[in-house]
């Protein structure tokens, strides 16, 4: 997809809070530091849509981005930062549980899971909330460039393994530094949303 607009619009702590219309939405969550922001603005060919941070745990809110004015990035919380107090990290919970309950324009939940690390229980329980609330979900392996290619195979099982994936969930390599998985990415996308354009 060629991005002419890719701009932050609304930022939200409640479902009163979201955008209004029916534009579709594509959410992207994943533990701190997993590289949620770099692949964001990787995909909508921005440096600074989403802001990187030194410090894990940054993003608190919800954040819809604009790309094209045809669709939503939703940028939701990371997880899995321990020095969060246990509050404000069930806060975070119950903002990201109740996007999945009540969004009526989501049309895919991208996990992002680092490829040289075992999924943790936060990921776990991420993986299966989404399934509970059956969204549909494609899993993002992010930071390909750490590890050497003759690991990948070895590093994807077990992930897949550990989260007990379904068959049918779409699964994509990615690394934000050389742009590997972009284009399957947003082919993934582009599907997505002409079933929603056909069925609405």
């Amino acid at each position: 997809m060629l991005i002419k607009k890719a701009e932050h619009e609304i930022t939200a702590v409640s479902a009163k809070q979201y955008p209004l219309g029916n534009m579709p939405e594509i959410a992207f969550v994943g533990r701190s530091n997993v590289g949620k922001s770099s692949l964001i603005n990787t995909m909508a060919s921005r440096k600074k849509l989403a802001r990187i941070s030194s410090e894990p745990g940054k993003t608190r809110v919800i954040n819809f981005y604009n790309i094209n004015d045809s669709l939503y990035f939703v940028d939701l919380p990371g997880y899995g930062f321990a020095k969060v107090s246990r509050s404000e990290r069930q806060k975070w919970g119950r903002m990201i549980e109740e996007y999945l309950y009540k969004s009526k324009n989501l049309i895919d939940v991208v996990l992002l899971l680092d490829i040289r690390r075992i999924p943790t229980d936060d990921d776990k329980i991420m993986y299966n909330w989404i399934k509970t609330y059956n969204r549909r979900v494609t899993l993002v392996i992010t930071k390909i460039d750490k590890i050497a290619k003759s690991k990948y195979l070895k590093q994807v099982s077990m992930i897949k393994d550990t989260l007990n994936v379904s068959d049918d969930d779409a699964l994509i390599l990615f690394s934000s530094i050389t742009r590997y998985g972009r284009d399957e990415l947003w082919r993934n996308f582009d599907e997505l949303i002409s079933m929603k354009v056909e069925h609405s």
